[in-house]
């Protein structure tokens, strides 16, 4: 019998969570490390993603929200927190007296910051990614108002579109996108000598070491996803989170037997049956229904039928010899087979960073190693 806390959980490795921010510290060089913890940590456990990975080398988190940041703070971490997402009214005094850096793009952000008595503002440049940062043209007022204002410019920021996509249609713009940046942060160098210039994620990374600057971003690396959507292992990398479950209930079916809402899917001869108690409620998503495998006793057996919100069911053949509370993983390795987020993905045609921030809630995290 298998001992789950209660129906199912997502484990998560965090020696595996030091390995790869060794491998991140390793691949930036003389850049330092910025682990990026938003999302939850990506879906892993923020606060405690957060105190390995500066344990294992990263001397700043990044988190998108002011909220991310106070549950950071009020668990104790100290180190430096950037806050990279847009703020609002309040929003802008909580950060102070969090005492962590904010990003401006507009001189009303950068007035913002300093009349809340910010410790430190990032001003962000939209080199081509077209969200957030300061367009060429309005660059020069963002500058005048950075430099009038009562608050320290501590970084100089940007972010690629397309890192991840080295050999595609879209691989030249990440050069493009690199120039535009050096030349404009190149320029600030002068006006602001102590702002650290950061652009890189995990993909710039690990593909060009002239994206590194002086500090990097790292946040899918540090889980130990790819972020070229490939095997992990290319890069050295070990996955951090395994989803595990186990046989609630084993029977024998007879041919023509279908199996789960809307009879997608029917026996097409005598074979045994297994539930799992895990569904798109849990996040493992409808859209893999008839379209995934999980590991039963080592080997691997299709998911079959529709994925409903709480179960799901596998085939587990005509001699599968299984029986209930047998383990089942649905992420991770069993044996010496491995489900990993970039197959999950490919499955649901998405990417992997959503198969891990999809894992909910109702999935208690264990912490291992």
């Amino acid at each position: 019998m298998i001992g789950t806390i209660e129906r199912a959980h997502a484990r998560i490795d965090l020696g595996a969570v030091a390995h790869n921010v060794r491998r991140v510290v390793e691949a930036a060089g003389t850049s330092r490390v910025m682990a990026v913890v938003k999302a939850d940590a990506y879906g892993h456990g923020a606060v405690a993603c957060a105190r390995t990975a500066t344990q294992a080398g990263a001397t700043s988190l990044g988190v998108h929200t002011v909220a991310e940041a106070e549950q950071l703070r009020a668990h104790g971490l100290a180190v430096p927190v950037l806050v990279m997402g847009p703020l609002i009214g309040p929003e802008w005094g909580r950060s102070a007296a969090a005492g962590v850096e904010v990003v401006a793009w507009t001189p009303e952000g950068v007035r913002a910051a300093a009349e809340a008595g910010v410790g430190g503002v990032h001003l962000e440049l939209d080199s081509g990614m077209g969200r957030l940062g300061a367009r060429p043209e309005a660059l020069g007022d963002l500058v005048r108002a950075a430099t009038g204002a009562a608050v320290p410019v501590v970084g100089i920021m940007s972010h690629f579109a397309t890192a991840d996509d080295r050999d595609g249609e879209q691989a030249g713009f990440f050069r493009e996108q690199l120039v535009r940046f050096r030349s404009a942060a190149t320029g600030l160098r002068a006006t602001f000598p102590e702002a650290r210039i950061h652009a890189a994620n995990s993909a710039a990374t690990f593909r060009d070491a002239d994206a590194r600057f002086d500090m990097v971003r790292c946040g899918i690396a540090l889980y130990g996803c790819s972020p070229f959507h490939e095997d992990p292992s290319v890069l050295g990398l070990r996955p951090v989170m395994s989803v595990v479950s186990y046989l609630a209930m084993v029977k024998t079916i007879r041919s023509r037997d279908s199996v789960g809402y809307g009879r997608t899917w029917r026996a097409e001869r005598g074979t045994q049956i297994g539930l799992v108690p895990v569904g798109y409620g849990d996040g493992y998503a409808r859209a893999l229904g008839n379209n995934a495998e999980v590991l039963v006793n080592g080997r691997r057996v299709p998911v079959i039928g529709a994925v409903s919100m709480d179960q799901l069911t596998v085939e587990l053949g005509p001699e599968g010899t299984e029986s209930v509370g047998a383990p089942v993983v649905l992420l991770g390795a069993q044996g010496d087979q491995r489900i990993t987020t970039e197959e999950l993905a490919e499955r649901r045609r998405t990417i992997n960073y959503e198969i891990t921030c999809g894992v909910g809630q109702r999935l208690p995290r264990v912490y291992v190693g």
